[in-house]
């Protein structure tokens, strides 16, 4: 019997998150089905349910896939020379949204919508986004610290509370990309400029 190598382990698994992802954005989460992810693979029942117990498992692993390359993005935005700025790093991060976002019939931010929602009274879920949330925090308040060491922020600010509202400006980007359309990263730092003016915010932009 053939040996069955990672490579082909891992792109069953890739196989299977695509199909669960590509089912949540057309038919939603509440609709979508464990038998509609498998007819969507292609795959077993069987072949399935040997990866993923449970659709809130689908749901864990889409989450997974979509912060994939996250500690790449922000390892990217601390190693760039130079003084950090803020609304660039902003900038950067809503692009990145933007371009997973654009990916065909993969739009993992209306994947991210519904189980935000989902979490408010399903316990599983809410663990795997608290602990995807806290990761994505942290990579926040490393960007503070960077950018408090570089001069282009209030030494004196807590990193962790400027980390709190630098993470709420992008719920409300998905959201209002998903709901009303006319939002775009431009868009949304222009606005964020006009409403924090002052020399700090100046520098940051700089």
């Amino acid at each position: 019997m053939p040996k069955v190598t990672d490579e082909h382990r891992l792109a069953r698994r890739q196989q299977i998150v695509r199909a669960a992802r590509a089912c949540v954005t057309e038919q939603g989460f509440h609709k979508t089905t464990m038998a509609d992810v498998i007819r969507a693979s292609g795959l077993s029942a069987g072949a399935v349910y040997g990866y993923f117990k449970s659709k809130e498992e689908l749901i864990a692993a889409i989450a997974d896939d979509g912060l994939s390359t996250v500690d790449q993005l922000f390892d990217g935005i601390l190693a760039e020379p130079g003084p950090l700025s803020l609304t660039e790093t902003m900038r950067k991060i809503l692009e990145y949204v933007v371009g997973i976002a654009d990916a065909p019939n993969e739009d993992v931010t209306r994947v991210a919508l519904q189980a935000w929602a989902e979490a408010l009274h399903n316990p599983t879920i809410a663990a795997t986004a608290r602990e995807k949330y806290t990761m994505l925090r942290n990579h926040y308040v490393d960007v503070v610290r960077r950018a408090q060491t570089d001069g282009t922020l209030d030494p004196d600010a807590d990193p962790e509370y400027v980390a709190q509202a630098l993470f709420s400006l992008l719920p409300g980007f998905i959201l209002q990309r998903l709901l009303l359309g006319d939002v775009t990263p431009d868009s949304y730092l222009a606005g964020l400029a006009a409403l924090l003016p002052g020399p700090a915010s100046r520098t940051a932009g700089k």
